[in-house]
């Protein structure tokens, strides 16, 4: 068994920062050739010149996730890289629509699941019929959250959608295993990222979390890039259907 991943080829979806930049660094790291995808070439570029001198390749393509011919675009164009896909880690995500529950738009609920479960069942059906024509298994990795286990308040759309991914995760690991191909979901607690500055930038909430979690500090994204290098790689080839919760132990009280 190895961490190592050379000769693989990655897509990480919100791959220019925060948790989806660790991640690519740490696949990169092990050898894994790694495409970055987001709407914004300029944090991409940024990534790319930030993991210059690890193993493996990265490069960018533009996508909006929630564009299906963009998302075809991003499949093509990895392929014309470095070749077929062996890993997919879906990290793009949107939180809109924070509030009431009453006060959530029909618009507002149809976008975040568009970001944040269309997109993922998009780019699947796009990689996974060519995973099983290779024959060489896979592995799909979905950043789901906490928030997805336990209600966010003031969260319905982002806590609806991430439990569903979660359960479209085991869903698909059912489905996909018979063909070596693994499905797992990861669920980051509070990370110090821009997506999340809402919450940590919030003196109450982070005395809160200093005060009740077990692990009493803000999680940092090369925690959860440690993660999914486990469930990249063949340490976890037995593992597949499951919810990895890296949260400092914030959901176990």
């Amino acid at each position: 068994m190895s961490f190592r991943l050379d000769g693989k080829t990655a897509i990480v979806t919100g791959g220019g920062r925060g948790i989806g930049k660790a991640i690519t660094k740490r696949l990169a790291g092990a050898g894994a050739n790694v495409v970055i995808a987001s709407r914004k070439l300029d944090a991409l570029e940024a990534a790319v010149q930030d993991c210059a001198g690890l193993d493996g390749k990265v490069a960018p393509v533009v996508c909006h996730v929630g564009k299906a011919d963009q998302l075809q675009n991003l499949v093509a164009e990895t392929g014309k890289l470095f070749g077929p896909v062996d890993i997919l880690v879906n990290n793009s995500a949107t939180n809109i629509g924070q509030g009431p529950a009453l006060d959530v738009s029909d618009e507002a609920l149809l976008k975040t699941m568009e970001i944040n479960v269309l997109a993922v069942h998009r780019l699947i059906r796009l990689l996974v019929p060519k995973m099983i024509e290779r024959g060489k298994g896979g592995s799909i990795i979905n950043i789901a959250s906490i928030a997805g286990l336990r209600p966010q308040p003031g969260g319905l759309c982002y806590s609806f959608t991430k439990a569903g991914l979660i359960m479209a995760t085991r869903i698909w690991a059912m489905e996909f295993g018979k063909h070596g191909i693994r499905v797992n979901a990861i669920c980051p607690g509070l990370i110090q990222t821009d997506f999340s500055e809402y919450f940590w930038k919030n003196d109450e909430h982070m005395a809160r979390l200093k005060a009740t979690q077990p692990l009493p500090y803000l999680g940092q994204p090369e925690e959860i890039g440690g993660m999914a290098l486990y469930l990249a790689s063949d340490e976890s080839s037995y593992v597949t259907g499951q919810t990895m919760v890296v949260d400092g132990g914030a959901t176990a009280r």
